[in-house]
C-alpha cells in the first residue's frame, strides 16, 4: 500500500458530509462510517483515546483512510449502507443484526403486501431502499396507499377478512381480501408501484394524466379528481435522495481534475440507481509537463471500456469524448449532462475528484519536503532508499527483510525477504551480513543510500560487507535510544563520522521512521510465517502415520495445532481418517509422552 501520512491526511480533510473507509495494510476495508463533518469525525478517531474495545482494535490495524464527499448527511447515510453491504467490512458489526436501515417491501404473494422491513432481505420478496429512517418508509407507504391502493395488512388478517376494512372505505386499499379486485387488475397496480419505486415516474405520470383527461372528457369528474390526487401524491411521495435516485440500471460516472501538472480521474459506479463505489486514479504525468485533462479522460475511458465484457448502460462524462471513441463504445451511451439528476451525479464526482487531487498534490509536496530535507542532512540527493531489518524469536526462524523507498513512495513489489541460513542462534550481526551479501553481491542497480535498523554493531557489519564487495553506497543507521521511544532515535552517518538526533518534528526523521517501520513490519510478518510453518511441521508431520490428508483433516476440525493439542483422545479419534490407536499416538506426541 502506498505511503500514507496520517497527519497530512487529517490536516487536509474537508469539513463536509461524506463517508470514510478504514483500510488495512493489504487494502481490505476494515470499517465504513458516515459523517456530517468528515474532518471532525475522522480526526476524532486519532485524537481521542476513549474508544470501545472494538474500535480500539480496529484502529491498530488501520493503514489508510479513504473518503467520499456527499452533498448531505442523508446521502452519506445511504452511501454508507450501500458500501457496507457490498464490502462487508470486518468491524461494521452493528449492522450484522436486524438493526440495519429500513426498506420498503413488496411481498411475493398473489396479492403483494406493501410493508416496512428492517433486517436481512429474503427472496423472492422485493425491497426498495434503503431509506434514511423509519419515518421516511412510513411516509412513503402512506402516499403509495393513496396512489396505488395496495394492501398493508398482515397475512393472518388478510386470510380471515369477511368484509372490507376502513382503508377500503377511505380509498386506501382495493380490498383484495374480499375479492373486490381481480389478481390481474391488482398486478397492474403493483407494476405501477414498482416502476415508481424504481424511478420511472415520468412515464407513470404521463399515463395518469392521460387517464385523468379521458375521465374528464367522459364527465367522470370523481375519477378525474382521483387521478389528479394521484399525480399530486407522486410529486410529493418522498424527498428524492440523490445517491439512491433512479435512471439507467448500470451507470458509470467519470470526472477529471487537473492542477500543477497532476491529473485525477475519478470514477463512480451507480447500479440500480444506487451508488455502489468510487475510486480516484492518478496517472503518471512526470513526462507530461502540461497534461491535457481531455486526453487523460479519453485514455481512461478507452482502456477501461473498449474491451470490457460487462460495460455499463450509460457513461456520464465530465468532458465530451471524440466521435470515434463514442462510436467504438456503442451500444453504451455516453452523455455530458448540463441539467437534471445526471448533472448532479457528475457534480458530485467532480467535487470528489478536486478534493482527491488537492490531497494528492499536498501529499506529494510533503513527501518532496521530506526527501529534500533528508538530502540536505546527508549532503546528497536521495531518491531510492533501501532498508534492512532482522526478525527472529530467540534465534528461531530468522528472517531478514529489505524494503524499498523510491519515487516518493514505498515500492512493495520490490521488497525482498531472506531466510537466514548462516545462523541459528539469534546472531543479528551474522544475519545482517548474510542478507547484505546476498542482496548486493550481484546487484544490477544500487540505491542512493542503505538504511540499517540498528546501532554501531550493525553499521560495522555493513561496512565489512562493503569492503568485501567493493561498494561505496552511503550507509545510514537509525538506532533507538535507551527509552526506545519514537522521536528519540539516534542517526548514525559513518561516512561523515557523525551521530546525532533530529527534532521530533523533523520531516527527514519522519521519512526514516516510515521506511524503518515498514522494514520492521515486513520482517516480522515473514518471520511469523516461517516460524508457524516450522512449528506446524515439527508437531504434526513428525508423527508416524500423519500425512498431508490427515493433517488437513485435523486442522480443519480443530482449527490449529493448539486446538488439536487441547482435544482429548476421543475427540481426535472422531476425525475422519484417524483411528483410536492413531489418536492415542497423536495425543502422546503433542503432550511430550
Amino acid at each position: 500500500m502506498p505511503d500514507f501520512d496520517l497527519n497530512h491526511f487529517l490536516a487536509t480533510l474537508p469539513a463536509l458530509p461524506g463517508v470514510y473507509r478504514m483500510l488495512a495494510e493489504n487494502g481490505a476495508v476494515l470499517y465504513v462510517g458516515k459523517a456530517v463533518n468528515l474532518k471532525r469525525r475522522v480526526s476524532g478517531y486519532f485524537h481521542k483515546n476513549a474508544h470501545s474495545p472494538r474500535i480500539a482494535l480496529m484502529l491498530k490495524q488501520v493503514a489508510r483512510v479513504d473518503i467520499t464527499v456527499t452533498r448531505s448527511e442523508a446521502e452519506a447515510l445511504i452511501l454508507e449502507n450501500n458500501l457496507i453491504k457490498s464490502l462487508a467490512p470486518k468491524y461494521n458489526i452493528l449492522f450484522r443484526d436486524d438493526k440495519s436501515y429500513p426498506y420498503l417491501k413488496l411481498s411475493a404473494h398473489a396479492f403483494p403486501q406493501l410493508g416496512y422491513h428492517r433486517g436481512a432481505t429474503v427472496k423472492p420478496h422485493r425491497y426498495f431502499g434503503p431509506y434514511p429512517d423509519g419515518n421516511a418508509v412510513r411516509e412513503s407507504i402512506d402516499v403509495l396507499q393513496k396512489v396505488f391502493r395496495l394492501r398493508t395488512c398482515e397475512d393472518s388478517v388478510f386470510a380471515h377478512r369477511s368484509r372490507p376494512c376502513l382503508l377500503h372505505q377511505i380509498q386506501r386499499c382495493h380490498a383484495p381480501c374480499v375479492g373486490a379486485v381481480s389478481e390481474a387488475e391488482y398486478a397492474v397496480h403493483v407494476r405501477a408501484a414498482t416502476d415508481f419505486l424504481n424511478g420511472r415516474t415520468a412515464e407513470l405520470t404521463r399515463k395518469l394524466e392521460t387517464q385523468m383527461q379521458s375521465a374528464a372528457d367522459a364527465l367522470d369528474f370523481e375519477a378525474a379528481a382521483r387521478f389528479r390526487d394521484q399525480i399530486h401524491a407522486l410529486g410529493t411521495v418522498q424527498s428524492r435522495q440523490f445517491v439512491s435516485d433512479g435512471g439507467a440500471a448500470r451507470t458509470d460516472v467519470v470526472a477529471v481534475a487537473a492542477a500543477h501538472g497532476t491529473v485525477c480521474v475519478h470514477w463512480a459506479a451507480v447500479r440500480g440507481g444506487r451508488y455502489s463505489g468510487d475510486c480516484s486514479l492518478f496517472p503518471d504525468t512526470r513526462r507530461d509537463p502540461a497534461p491535457d485533462p481531455q486526453a487523460y479522460a479519453e485514455a481512461f475511458v478507452a482502456q477501461r471500456y473498449l474491451q470490457a465484457e460487462n460495460a455499463p448502460e450509460l457513461l456520464v462524462c465530465a468532458l465530451p469524448l471524440s466521435d470515434s471513441l463514442r462510436q467504438a463504445l456503442q451500444p453504451m451511451r455516453v452523455v455530458v449532462p448540463v441539467r437534471g439528476e445526471k448533472r448532479k451525479w457528475l457534480e458530485m464526482a467532480q467535487h470528489n475528484a478536486e478534493i482527491a487531487l488537492a490531497r494528492h498534490i499536498g501529499g506529494t509536496q510533503d513527501r518532496l519536503r521530506r526527501q529534500d530535507e533528508l538530502g540536505e542532512i546527508l549532503g546528497f540527493a536521495v531518491k531510492r532508499l533501501e532498508c534492512f531489518d532482522i526478525s527472529h524469536t530467540q534465534g528461531e526462524a530468522t528472517v531478514a527483510a529489505c524494503v524499498v523507498y523510491d519515487g516518493l513512495a514505498m515500492q512493495p513489489a520490490q521488497y525482498r525477504r531472506f531466510n537466514i541460513r548462516s545462523t541459528a542462534c539469534g546472531d543479528d550481526y551474522a544475519a545482517m551480513r548474510e542478507a547484505l551479501t546476498r542482496r548486493y553481491a550481484n546487484a544490477d542497480t544500487l540505491p542512493d543510500a542503505v538504511l540499517i535498523d540498528g546501532g554501531t554493531g550493525q553499521i560495522n557489519v555493513a561496512r565489512e560487507v562493503w569492503a568485501q564487495l567493493g561498494l561505496n553506497v552511503p550507509l545510514v543507521g537509525i538506532a533507538k535510544g535507551e527509552s526506545r521511544k519514537a522521536g528519540l532515535e539516534e542517526i548514525i552517518l559513518p561516512f561523515q563520522n557523525k551521530r546525532f538526533r533530529l527534532p521530533e518534528t523533523s520531516a527527514a526523521l519522519h521519512l526514516l521512521q516510515t521506511v524503518r517501520d515498514e522494514a520492521h513490519r515486513f520482517a516480522i510478518t515473514g518471520h511469523r510465517k516461517k516460524r508457524d510453518k516450522a512449528r506446524l511441521q515439527s508437531s504434526l508431520d513428525d508423527i508416524a502415520g500423519i500425512g498431508a490428508k490427515r493433517k488437513k483433516a485435523l486442522l480443519t476440525r480443530f482449527g490449529s495445532v493448539r486446538g488439536v493439542a487441547a482435544a482429548g483422545v476421543d475427540e481426535i479419534a472422531q476425525t475422519e481418517g484417524i483411528s483410536r490407536a492413531l489418536a492415542e499416538k497423536i495425543y502422546a506426541a503433542l503432550h511430550g509422552n
